[in-house]
């Protein structure tokens, strides 16, 4: 299978290549990719990016999309954070919903409570109760997960309202998808919007048990809607199309945040080549962001999160010319706005 179709092929249905999603393109993408996460580190609070996508303000139009409540947050894909589109709900309901058989006391108190005199914020819950926060944050969070109760995050305050789940949507059918059903149709998404992909990568974005990633996929194949090939599986479709298909030669460097689609779809492999380029270096080199250098990773920014400027310990790259490409790279990490008042000090271990 031809390697370049593939990268061509990926990246214009990732709207990274020439052409940048509109609204409706937009909209299509998010779904095919959600959960959508916000900017990692520097976007806590604020609503999800597609980063280098769209070619309007996506983090103000899915803002007016949260206040609408056409996102919704949840916890999802090994129980983090995530905003889906309220008409998907059911189907990540019936993937990811873990329900509540032998429930704690305290779990109890806090849902009949909310049951009862509900919504609370936090601060209200702690009054009543007597509890730390630090105490009713892993209740909330666990009774969040069983899908019985929701944070309504519409906006950027912080004083956010606990409600009954079945209070926020009457309508919902939990028991609507299997678990198999529902994840065949996310990972069905998930290999259009990548073009190639295998479980690892599956398993890596999903956060779901391999071995259920694996019947999911084998019985896509028996229907005969992916195909296995040599590297991985692809929609049958997909392999007629690029059958006649003229790539489009894909050049550049996008840096891309830890919470990326692209980066948690391949967050298996990342970080093995990043220990690769990495010879126990005495600087903190915590991986900052990833380079997407002509359709595939190549590197990665290195350091330490800091609420300001990062330090920027390293930059490195696996690419046999990446001495000769060193001002291109530098370039576009720090046309990023949030490295824009980061200093590089080295480059592939090397001091600036």
């Amino acid at each position: 299978m031809d390697a370049q179709k593939i990268i061509s092929l990926r990246m214009e249905r990732q709207f990274l290549a020439d052409k940048k999603a509109g609204e409706e393109e937009y909209i299509s993408l998010y779904r095919d990719t959600q959960p959508g996460q916000n900017l990692y580190w520097h976007g806590f609070g604020e609503p999800p990016v597609l980063s280098f996508r769209a070619d309007f303000d996506d983090i103000e139009f899915n803002r007016q999309r949260q206040l609408k409540r056409l996102l919704i947050k949840g916890r999802f894909c090994g129980g983090n954070l995530g905003w889906i589109m309220a008409e998907d709900l059911e189907l990540f309901a019936a993937v990811y919903r873990k329900p509540l058989s032998k429930p704690t006391e305290a779990q109890l108190q806090i849902l009949e409570l909310i049951r009862r005199e509900g919504p609370f914020n936090i601060q209200q819950l702690k009054s009543d109760t007597g509890m730390l926060v630090k105490q009713l944050t892993p209740i909330l969070h666990r009774l969040q997960e069983a899908f019985l109760i929701y944070e309504d995050q519409y906006n950027g305050e912080w004083d956010r309202g606990w409600y009954r789940f079945k209070e926020m949507f009457p309508d919902a059918d939990l028991e609507r998808y299997t678990k198999r059903e529902a994840l065949k149709e996310l990972i069905k998404r998930f290999a259009y919007r990548l073009v190639l992909f295998d479980v690892q990568m599956a398993k890596s974005f999903f956060k779901v048990p391999e071995k259920e990633i694996k019947a999911a996929v084998q019985e896509l194949v028996s229907e005969n809607v992916v195909i296995e090939c040599e590297n991985g599986f692809i929609l049958k479709n997909d392999l007629e199309l690029l059958e006649n298909f003229d790539p489009k030669p894909i050049t550049g460097i996008l840096v891309m945040h830890r919470n990326d689609f692209l980066v948690r779809a391949n967050e298996h492999t990342l970080k093995k080549m990043v220990d690769s380029l990495l010879d126990n270096p005495e600087y903190d080199h915590e991986t900052l962001q990833y380079l997407l250098i002509d359709g595939e990773f190549h590197g990665a920014t290195l350091g330490h999160f800091r609420y300001g400027p990062y330090d920027m310990n390293d930059i490195v790259c696996d690419l046999p010319d990446a001495e000769n490409r060193r001002g291109e790279i530098i370039k576009a990490v720090l046309e990023v706005e949030e490295n824009r008042d980061c200093k590089p000090l080295r480059f592939n271990g090397k001091t600036l």
